[in-house]
């Protein structure tokens, strides 16, 4: 028997439980972990909440490090009590152990702890997907940041700072904006929660001498997509990766082109992740383990909580108090 945590009907918070259940023996293919980190991404409150529906009963989690514990028939190249991670689906990375494709799992260097896996592989991921495969780096050099003192935020700031982009973060505080200054960001802009973002495209350009940013990448939505527009300079780029405040309105081709030639585009980390290569995605998770070890990137943990508490990881998540990741221990 194991624990998990379980919801069996959409909702906030609250409809998380901590349940028993059985574990059984890993399949053909498969490998058995007993997890000892887990990453809380804001999928997990898309899931949670009905955002993205999930077939229920679920248990949410996409990212996880642990130790192999058994193999299936079948599997070769993972060896019984060797650290691993990953970093896609299915879902069910809230448990205590579980089984898992074993292809996808991910040998852990020596010199990188559980929690930092687990805070780093989903984030780390996303960052490296937006900076090799969305930025236009050769386009305008100034990029918008949304919502930069999060968890990808804070490594996607010193990632696009290290590769010669001149950011400007969009945080919640004072206090974030020291955090994310201390990333690489030229420059920071204080929205606090619950304000609106008009006059956020008027300080953009006024800090890019009036031209705008070539790329905005936007983790909020709803409530920042008509500034995050407002903001791009001639041709520019809106990548929307994420939808904290709600979907964005349907976009309108023309719209686009009477704002000024702009493109929109919704890169997907899990489209990503789910159909990669697996030599591909380890390849793309090894350069995000480099980028950490050589300090190009670092991974924040904001704090560390039990794993029968992830009710309360999501709650401090939606909050917009935490600055960087969440990691659950079973």
């Amino acid at each position: 028997m194991t624990h998990r945590i379980q919801f069996t009907a959409p909702g906030g918070p609250e409809v998380l439980q901590w349940v028993e259940a059985d574990l059984p023996d890993p399949g053909p293919g498969e490998a058995r972990l007993r997890h000892t980190a887990i990453g809380v991404n804001y999928i997990d409150v898309y899931h949670r909440s009905g955002a993205y529906p999930v077939p229920l009963p679920a248990v949410p989690g996409f990212e996880a490090a642990g130790v192999v514990e058994a193999l299936g028939p079948g599997v070769t190249g993972l060896a019984v009590g060797q650290r691993v991670a990953y970093v896609d689906g299915p879902t069910g990375a809230y448990s205590e152990a579980r089984n898992h494709p074993a292809d996808r799992l991910v040998p852990l260097p020596a010199s990188l702890s559980d929690e930092v896996a687990a805070a780093l592989l989903f984030k780390g991921l996303t960052a490296h997907m937006l900076v090799r495969r969305v930025w236009r780096a050769g386009a305008e050099p100034w990029v918008l940041v949304h919502a930069a003192a999060g968890g990808v935020g804070l490594i996607l700031t010193r990632w696009l700072a290290h590769e010669g982009g001149r950011v400007i973060g969009v945080v919640g505080s004072e206090e974030k904006a020291t955090a994310v200054r201390a990333e690489g960001a030229e420059a920071v802009v204080v929205v606090p929660r619950g304000a609106a973002y008009d006059q956020l495209a008027a300080e953009v350009r006024r800090i890019t001498g009036g031209r705008g940013v070539g790329t905005v990448f936007d983790s909020v939505g709803r409530d920042t997509f008509e500034a995050s527009l407002d903001s791009l300079a001639p041709f520019g780029l809106l990548a929307s990766f994420g939808r904290s405040s709600g979907p964005v309105p349907p976009v309108n081709s023309e719209e686009l082109g009477r704002r000024g030639s702009l493109a929109f585009q919704r890169p997907s980390i899990i489209g990503h992740i789910a159909k990669a290569d697996p030599a591909i995605l380890r390849a793309d998770i090894a350069e995000v383990f480099a980028a950490q070890t050589q300090g190009i990137i670092r991974a924040h943990i904001h704090g560390t909580l039990p794993l029968r508490e992830a009710a309360q990881a999501h709650a401090l998540l939606e909050s917009r108090a935490t600055r960087g990741a969440l990691v659950l221990l079973p």
